[in-house]
Formats: C-alpha cells, structure tokens, sequence
C-alpha cells in the first residue's frame, strides 16, 4: 500500500510542496542574473566618487610632520593620530590609556597647543606639526620640564608622566609664571591615578624658575 504521490509537472522531481525542479532551476538562473549585476556601492564610496577632496574609505597618503621631521605613511580614514603614531611610527611617548579622551596619557602638541591625540584622526592632522614627549628637547637630553618631573619625583608608575609633561610645556609655554590656579586648570585635562598631584604642582613650579632662568 503505497501513499499517493504528488503530482508534478514535467519538470522533474518535487523539491517541496510548490516546487519544482524547473520552477526551482528558473529562480536559481534570475539569482545568478542578479548577482551579476554591478554592487551597489556604499554610502562613502558613492561620496568618495562625486567629490575627488574626500579621502577614503580605503587606506590614504598622510603626511605628518613628527618631533620636526616629516613622516609619510598610509592609513585609514578611522585612524587615529594616537594609532598612526604608536603603531605606524614607532612613537610610543604617547600612551593609550582611556582612548577617549579623559585621561590625557596620549597629549601631544599639535602645531604648538595641548591635544588629545586619540580623539584626532591622522588625516585631519594632513602637513600639521605634531611634538611628543620625545622631541621636547634634542636626543639625549632633557628638557626642562621632564627633568623638573624627574628631579621633584613627579611621578609613580610613570604612565601617564609623558602626557603631563607635554601638557605642561603646553601651559608653560601659555603663562611662563603661572598662577596655582592657571596651573589648576591647565593640567585638570590629565589624570595621575597614582595620586602624585602634589609633587606634580611642585614639577610645573621648578621647571618655570628653570625657563626662567634660561634653562630649557
């Protein structure tokens, strides 16, 4: 005693309750036809094609000006100047600590003003100057500041010592005698969590008597 079997037409065997072979084959040959079509192209890249000036998505050409010299790399849009120094350039001074900036670990210079360099993207800093921990003074010396840091112990663990040194070039460089509350508000954006803000203030205070009298 055998179950009836579906009819189906003559296109073969049944594939389910409403399709056939033939009828299956057709909807597979309209699916080739339809990825064979040209892709749609993303949001950016439709943008990338009407207007020549937007960089991307893919990686582009950056030239950055480093601790006084020219670098060149390539990079993503999505980079930021924190990556591209760490990763890229070898530059490790900045250190990436929040990477959003709340800590102010990765503070560079950037054409002379304090920045958070995990918040800029590498493109945007496209022919800027940009001046770490490394090139506040030549190779294989100190500036006044880092060993203003050195000299009151300014520091712990160290981590975020090179931020805080960069940010206080940056306010030294503002007010050569600060006030206790320029000083205040001039490192408020870098966060020692070791606790060493005393000696810190006491850092910023010798590296200016030192500027002051010459030193660098």
């Amino acid at each position: 005693m055998g179950r009836d079997r579906k009819p189906v037409d003559d296109g073969g065997a049944a594939f389910g309750p409403d399709v056939s072979r033939r009828s299956f084959l057709r909807g597979m040959g309209i699916g080739a036809l339809a990825s064979a079509a040209p892709a749609r192209l993303l949001p950016a890249q439709e943008e990338a094609a009407r207007d020549p000036a937007v960089r991307g998505p893919g990686a582009v050409p950056v030239e950055i000006r480093v601790n006084g010299k020219k670098r060149r790399l390539e990079v993503e849009p999505r980079v930021t100047l924190l990556d591209a120094l760490r990763e890229r350039l070898d530059v490790t001074g900045p250190k990436k600590v929040c990477d959003r900036a709340e800590c102010g670990a990765c503070t560079v210079l950037l054409d002379g003003k304090a920045a958070y360099a995990c918040t800029l993207l590498a493109v945007d800093c496209e022919g800027a100057d940009v001046t770490t921990v490394e090139g506040l003074a030549p190779e294989g010396e100190m500036h006044a500041v880092s060993r203003a840091f050195v000299e009151c112990d300014g520091y712990q663990c160290g981590f975020c010592t090179p931020g805080m040194v960069v940010a206080t070039k940056a306010l030294l460089d503002r007010f050569p005698r600060p006030t206790a509350e320029q000083v205040r508000i001039g490192l408020s954006g870098n966060v020692c969590r070791c606790g060493a803000h005393t000696k810190i203030l006491q850092a910023v205070e010798t590296a200016s008597k030192s500027l002051g009298q010459g030193g660098r």
